[in-house]
């Protein structure tokens, strides 16, 4: 029996291992870097209250959120290093009566410099490199997104020179270079070294209720976007994506934002259910996007080449980086206006009209208008004609019959307001309204014949009378006005700009000295 007495001794030993081994590892969770609790309430998890007040010093308040930002990196490690590794924060302060379930609301005053701050974690791969970071102001609302472009060029009409975002240079620090480019008034980029920690100031110059249909004031102005897409700059200049982040902003007339502030604290006090409501942070964390490459045509950015990103957040919510992006998701959400159509049209070609295009032919050649009997691939290059590029995805598999179908209430919740009621007056083949109308009637006859002048200028006069006598335009030599006591005057554009509307004229053709050439008297 003595194996089994050595075998008890050999149990006694290990229990006293496995007993100090656990403690051991008791004592190692209870070390500040494995302290989930200290991670947990960080900014990135849950925002809590990052020291100082509004008023407090700006780099101080920065430093404490970027010192807290650096713990966070050094315990959670993000599946996308790349993109989980930068830090945008920018300093103003959020709204107290942002619900908890919703992103947070940042107030700001027109034109007052605001800092935002971005340093890349762990750039050792990135010495004597350089990133290039673009910051957008755009539409939140998904409504608003599709009238953008036309929304601030309306703005940049109204207030010639000036531009939305700008860059206050003297306050900023650690930017390389930086591009304003005069088209694209919302959008400005800097490069910068991600060896350091670069902050740039940002001035808003226009309010949030400029884009509003009633103009009540800030408090009823539209949201905005800041978006701050980073990319990194090969020595090749080409340029590889690698973070997007934004946060949602109002707009005040300055000190109205510090108003509104006020204003939200005391209804704040009122209420019994503020557990419902997130705290004021004095610095506002911007939200991570998902960055998806997505190669697009981008046609305007408010006259913009944007770096041809879509995004799209944890939440599924997309924010788009360009208008002409916004069109892309159209098709998903408009499915039920394209599946409750036929997309074969009720007649057959030869019933329909007596010009039946081959499949070869191109609508090009046809111009307007739009034919019921069009395919699909000629219904596309309608559209291209008539000036919808953007549009061709959402109509990707209408034919001319399916596109006549829809009403212009469609055409408006597809398009948006400016475009919608552009296309149905194209499908619904309306003319311009023509600047002059004239009844004519050649010399012996007594039928009238009406003529539009798009234009009061004697050249389409020239041109309307020449269709009418079909002889070219260069047979007519010129045209007079027989006046009172019969004189003869010779019609100029000033002249045809000044004859009233709906004006009828007996014409007399009479052949010039040369014969071959005709004078055109208007009586």
């Amino acid at each position: 029996m003595a194996w089994s007495t050595s075998a008890l001794h050999v149990d006694d030993g290990l229990a006293e291992d496995f007993a100090s081994n656990l403690s051991g590892l008791g004592t190692e969770l209870g070390t500040g870097a494995y302290n989930m609790s200290e991670v947990l309430a960080l900014p990135m998890f849950k925002q809590e209250v990052i020291e100082g007040r509004v008023g407090t010093d700006l780099p101080t308040t920065l430093e404490k959120a970027f010192g807290a930002f650096s713990s966070i990196h050094q315990v959670a490690v993000a599946e996308d290093e790349e993109q989980s590794s930068f830090q945008v924060i920018l300093n103003a302060a959020t709204s107290p009566a942002t619900k908890v379930n919703e992103d947070t609301l940042t107030y700001l005053n027109q034109g007052q410099s605001y800092e935002l701050k971005i340093r890349k974690l762990g750039a050792k791969d990135y010495e004597g490199k350089l990133f290039k970071s673009v910051v957008r102001v755009l539409f939140h609302d998904k409504r608003l997104q599709y009238t953008e472009h036309a929304q601030i060029d309306e703005w940049r009409t109204n207030r010639p020179g000036e531009r939305i975002l700008r860059i206050d240079l003297p306050l900023s620090y650690n930017i390389v270079k930086y591009n304003t480019a005069s088209q694209t008034i919302n959008e400005v980029e800097f490069f910068w070294d991600p060896s350091s920690t670069v902050g740039v100031f940002l001035q808003i110059h226009c309010i949030s209720s400029e884009f509003t249909a009633k103009k009540h004031g800030g408090e009823k102005g539209v949201v905005f976007r800041i978006q701050v897409d980073s990319y990194y700059v090969d020595d090749d200049g080409t340029e590889k994506p690698l973070h997007a982040a934004s946060c949602q902003v109002k707009v005040f007339k300055p000190k109205g934002a510090d108003r509104k502030h006020k204003t939200d604290r005391e209804k704040m006090e009122k209420k019994t259910d503020k557990h419902k409501y997130q705290p004021s942070y004095d610095c506002t964390v911007l939200t991570e996007l998902a960055v998806a490459i997505q190669q697009t045509a981008n046609v305007s950015n408010i006259q913009a080449q944007s770096p041809g990103l879509a995004y799209q957040n944890d939440s599924g919510r997309r924010s788009f980086s360009s208008l002409d992006q916004c069109y892309s998701p159209l098709d998903n959400t408009y499915s039920s206006i394209e599946q409750s159509f036929v997309t074969t049209p009720d007649r057959s070609p030869a019933q329909t009209n007596n010009h039946v295009l081959s499949p070869e032919v191109s609508v090009a050649e046809t111009l307007s208008p739009l034919y019921p009997h069009f395919t699909a691939a000629q219904t596309q290059e309608w559209l291209k004609q008539q000036r919808f590029e953007n549009y061709c995805k959402p109509f990707q598999n209408f034919s001319g019959a399916d596109l006549l179908r829809l009403a212009k209430e469609d055409l408006i919740r597809i398009l948006g307001p400016a475009d919608g009621i552009r296309l149905n007056n194209a499908l619904q083949e309306r003319h311009i309204r023509p600047r002059l109308t004239m009844y004519v009637c050649q010399e012996r006859e007594q039928v009238y014949h009406a003529m539009y002048l798009e234009r009061p200028l004697v050249s389409e006069l020239k041109a309307k009378l020449a269709a009418l006598y079909h002889v070219d335009s260069e047979h007519i030599s010129r045209i007079l006005k027989q006046g009172v006591g019969g004189i003869r005057v010779l019609v100029s554009d000033e002249m045809v700009q000044n004859i009233a509307d709906e004006s009828n004229f007996s014409l007399e053709a009479v052949k010039d000295p040369d014969g071959t050439t005709y004078t055109i008297v208007m009586k």
